[in-house]
């Protein structure tokens, strides 16, 4: 029953991503891709009465501390922004190997500034996830091959927001302000979106949007966050009924979903995607989707 749960989450996950990419063609593919972010900020400012009614002592916090966490929501948004730029440019799969390199920045910067040490295992993980990362940001066409420079340099802006909203975040979750900490940084999720709607350019894509088919766009976004929960969630329970070591070997497997998942929706549903499968490609894609998924397992 264990395996079920901590297969839910790379499942989940590698079935996010290709829901953001179907996001992005289906509704932004001629607007800006970062009015997307609003909903996501929209959905994310839904929680924040909840939280706020059944957590006491949320506004009780010092102005320094509340700032900190609203920084890490907004570095969070930031990163996603770069994240679905990325997208936006290039195949699913390859966006996917390329982000795991996150949680290996998070480490080091975990090390840097929260005292957390890196075993032997870890650091060999770190570099067999840099290794696949770099095997995935290579295109091959013909004889030659070219580095996927405006993508790689997009998730790796992202990496660096996400791995500093997470050490940011795991400061505070860590002494007893995890709800808290989780509030303030939906407040800063929402307050990016504002941002993003102070653009002029941007309020009238959002405004074309709303007035076309709202319910879609936020319908889809809603289910994302869904999957995303039920992964998560899923991972976390199946700690709690089996060793650490084997769910982690499990969820490590995210990237190859993310690659089947591009597989079976190139071959049987081209309507909702299409990628790359010639043969090059595919020897290419297992072999870093591999190096990263061995090399997420030696790190966790």
């Amino acid at each position: 029953m264990w395996l079920l749960y901590a297969f839910s989450g790379p499942v989940a996950w590698a079935a996010s991503i290709h829901i953001d990419k179907y996001i992005l063609e289906k509704y932004f593919k001629n607007g800006s891709p970062a009015v997307s972010m609003v909903f996501t900020a929209m959905i994310g400012a839904l929680m924040l009465p909840f939280i706020a009614f059944f957590v006491p002592g949320i506004f009780m916090l010092g102005a320094a501390p509340t700032a900190v966490m609203i920084a890490s929501g907004l570095l969070y948004m930031a990163g996603l922004l770069f994240y679905i730029y990325a997208l936006q440019s290039e195949e699913a799969s390859i966006v996917a190997m390329l982000s795991p390199v996150g949680p290996i920045l998070a480490y080091a910067l975990a090390y840097l500034f929260l005292g957390e040490r890196l075993t032997p295992a870890q650091i060999v993980g770190g570099a067999l996830v840099v290794a696949g990362a770099f095997i995935a940001s290579m295109r091959l066409g013909g004889s030659r091959v070219h580095f996927r420079g405006r993508s790689t340099a997009l998730m790796s802006l992202a990496i660096v927001c996400f791995a500093l909203s997470t050490v940011i975040f795991k400061f505070f979750a860590v002494t007893d302000l995890f709800w808290p900490a989780t509030f303030w940084t939906y407040v800063g999720e929402a307050l990016f979106g504002v941002g993003i709607l102070a653009f002029a350019s941007e309020r009238k894509i959002f405004g074309r949007i709303v007035k076309s088919n709202p319910g879609a766009v936020l319908g889809v976004n809603a289910m994302n966050e869904l999957v995303n929960l039920g992964g998560s969630l899923g991972a976390r329970f199946a700690l709690i009924i089996a060793p650490l070591a084997l769910v982690q070997a499990v969820t490590s497997t995210t990237p190859l979903f993310t690659f089947f998942f591009a597989v079976v929706i190139t071959v049987f549903l081209p309507k909702l995607g299409r990628e790359n499968l010639s043969r090059p490609v595919i020897i290419q894609k297992t072999t870093a989707a591999a190096l990263v998924a061995i090399g997420i397992w030696l790190a966790g």
